[in-house]
């Protein structure tokens, strides 16, 4: 009796070990779980490759920023009672040129100053007499360093109510904009890799409890916890790339719409608000390469976490 009842398995055994050897695949290739666990891919793909590539636009247009900050300093002059304020501008303006490794000097006229506070205080109010400072922008070529030290004693000597402003706050207030953004960036990265992580554990996990009894029949014939795990991991990983590739290219194609859409309404207000904080919305090679290392160490990600699942599974697996 006791034979009996052990045929039924031992046939059922059978075929199991019949349908792998026909090359029947452990994982099927196309299941729900398959096709979710893309779709999550793809979406973590896509956040990440957005927060890398605004990171980088970020980072470099601040860094263009600092440049045309650090290339020019400026010498503002206060009206003095008593005192021709023309003529003081003038004599800056000769002062900042006297000073080895000074490029261009050019004072702002009256005209040109009021300007300056119309975005302020609205266009044609009367304010001559208001003590309006003047300008004096003084270039520095690429390479130069000026001795601004003695620029701005001559000021103090020779100009009375001159001051220089070598934006130096404006410069470190930029640097640590551009550093936590970076930090920030890095940090959602961090949080998709494990969202991708958890994701790709429970995909696993489905897998494993749907295709258990071909496991069990592939340990009863002999075959290897590598092996096992081994055809999981490359399931996986050509899910991962296959997610990866999509969200990556989604990414990729929405900074490219970006960059057509700053030169469609390149001169509106919201177009040079995005330049001014992407730049020129160019992702350039660095960025690229980095949004192609991400989805290559996603889909790493990705086929490691389900042989790692694998593995701990195999263990109950008696």
């Amino acid at each position: 009796m006791s034979d009996l009842r052990m045929e039924p398995e031992l046939m059922t055994s059978r075929r199991m070990a019949d349908l792998v050897r026909a090359d029947t695949p452990i994982v099927p290739k196309r299941s729900i779980a398959g096709r979710a666990l893309v779709a999550v891919v793809a979406i973590m793909t896509f956040l990440a490759s957005l927060t890398t590539g605004a990171v980088m636009m970020v980072r470099s247009a601040a860094s263009e920023w600092q440049s045309d900050v650090a290339r020019e300093v400026t010498v503002q002059v206060r009206p003095s009672p008593g005192r021709d304020i023309d003529a003081d501008v003038q004599r800056a303006a000769e002062i900042a040129r006297g000073i080895p490794g000074v490029g261009d000097v050019r004072p702002f006229t009256k005209e040109e100053s009021v300007r300056l506070l119309e975005p302020w205080l609205g266009a044609g109010m009367a304010i001559d007499d208001l003590p309006v400072p003047r300008i004096v922008v003084v270039k520095i070529p690429p390479g130069a360093r000026p001795d601004l030290a003695r620029l701005r004693t001559a000021l103090a000597e020779r100009v009375p109510g001159a001051s220089l402003d070598d934006h130096r706050a404006w410069v470190e207030r930029m640097r640590a904009m551009a550093q936590t953004t970076v930090v920030a960036g890095a940090g959602v990265l961090l949080l998709v890799l494990a969202a991708t992580m958890l994701s790709v554990t429970f995909a696993t996990r489905g897998a494993m409890a749907a295709n258990r009894p071909i496991v069990e029949v592939l340990h009863f014939v002999g075959a290897k916890d590598n092996f096992i795990a081994s055809q999981f991991q490359r399931h996986f990983l050509l899910l991962g790339l296959q997610g990866g590739l999509t969200g990556g290219g989604l990414a990729l194609l929405t900074f490219a719409l970006g960059g057509v859409v700053l030169d469609v309404g390149k001169g509106t207000a919201g177009a040079d608000q995005l330049s001014a904080l992407f730049g020129t919305f160019s992702l350039g090679v660095l960025g690229y390469a980095a949004i192609a290392a991400q989805i290559v160490l996603i889909a790493g990600v990705t086929a490691l976490t389900s042989r790692r699942t694998v593995n701990r599974t195999l263990e109950t697996v008696e």
